[in-house]
């Protein structure tokens, strides 16, 4: 039995943004969890202290996050945030893809890397977790298995064409996403800048020059498909490559390994990541596909899911 056998209190900041509601849905039907809205991310670590919460959710801007994450550790309570701001393990780094002076280098140091299929045990001990963003999701987790496995010819490059639902944006307003933009259209943006590679080459431990990524607006509301582009070191059977990924991703988990391509309509509203390889007549070539929900695996759900490691409840609690 852990400590919080008989319920924990969670607070939520940023819950006027798609991942902030996201959360309170899903934390609502949770049932150790009692969840509290924190209506000034300003004060989180006055709330942390007012209604003696155990964990706090910082679904903000990368530059609020700065300064709350911090303030919410010192008062007593451990952090998950969805933002940016300690995902990458250099400072620099925020000044080049974020446009913003990183405070904080001992967070980032402590901070860990939410992705749980990979590392299940630093988030369980964590205090502070990063939790990452929809699209590195998607991406990192179709290809970590293939890449630990030393089958990917690295020379070559990866290249990641990724497509995300418009919520994916952010709920505040801006002339790229009104409905008018959106509806009927079909754009790439981000190109060769997209501030979320720098968080993709580091987690998967791959040079930036053997790395191109591509992120693209697609007009339907939820929703990531990445399609991903590897040449093989060698020959392999699409069985061996099966078999490489059920061994990382076991049956029963939030990852779901598919016989067929997989699309958004199986995903939505789901904390699943389905994930599909194809492999080339001459078996040196191989194309992965994944889809995932960019609210919930990619946000809230994967949250969540961080939460029930850290907590020690069980990983699935509330997300299925």
């Amino acid at each position: 039995m852990h400590k919080y056998s008989q319920g924990c209190k969670a607070g939520v900041a940023g819950v006027s943004g798609y991942s902030g509601r996201e959360l309170l849905r899903i934390l609502a039907r949770h049932p150790g969890v009692e969840a509290m809205e924190i209506p000034r991310e300003s004060e989180a670590g006055a709330a942390v202290k007012e209604h003696t919460l155990d964990i706090v959710f910082l679904a903000t801007p990368h530059e609020v996050s700065l300064e709350a994450a911090p303030a919410a550790l010192a008062a007593g309570a451990r952090v998950i945030d969805l933002s940016g701001a300690f995902r990458l393990k250099h400072a620099a780094h925020y000044d080049r893809w974020y446009k913003m002076r990183h405070t904080r280098p001992d967070l980032l140091a402590e901070a860990v890397y939410g992705m749980p299929e990979l590392d299940r045990t630093g988030i369980a001990a964590a205090r502070l977790v990063a939790n990452p963003g929809c699209y590195p999701t998607s991406v990192i987790l179709a290809l970590a298995p293939l890449l630990a496995s030393q089958l990917v010819d690295g020379d070559a490059g990866i290249v990641c064409d990724s497509k995300s639902g418009v919520s994916g944006a952010g709920h505040k307003p801006a002339a790229g996403t009104h409905f008018s933009a959106v509806q009927e259209n079909f754009r790439a943006y981000g190109i060769l800048e997209h501030r979320h590679v720098p968080e993709m080459v580091q987690a998967l431990g791959v040079p930036f020059g053997d790395f191109q990524f591509t992120a693209h607006l697609l007009p339907v509301d939820r929703g990531i498909l990445s399609t991903i582009y590897v040449k093989l070191a060698r020959s392999a059977s699409l069985e061996e490559i099966h078999a490489i990924y059920t061994a990382r991703y076991p049956d029963g988990g939030f990852v779901r390994i598919r016989r067929q391509a997989p699309d958004l309509h199986g995903v939505q509203r789901t904390n699943y990541c389905d994930i599909h390889v194809t492999l080339s007549s001459d078996s040196r070539r191989a194309v992965i596909v994944s889809a995932i929900d960019n609210l919930v695996k990619g946000a809230a759900g994967q949250a969540v899911q961080n939460m029930n490691l850290m907590l020690g409840f069980p990983e699935d609690e509330g997300l299925q």
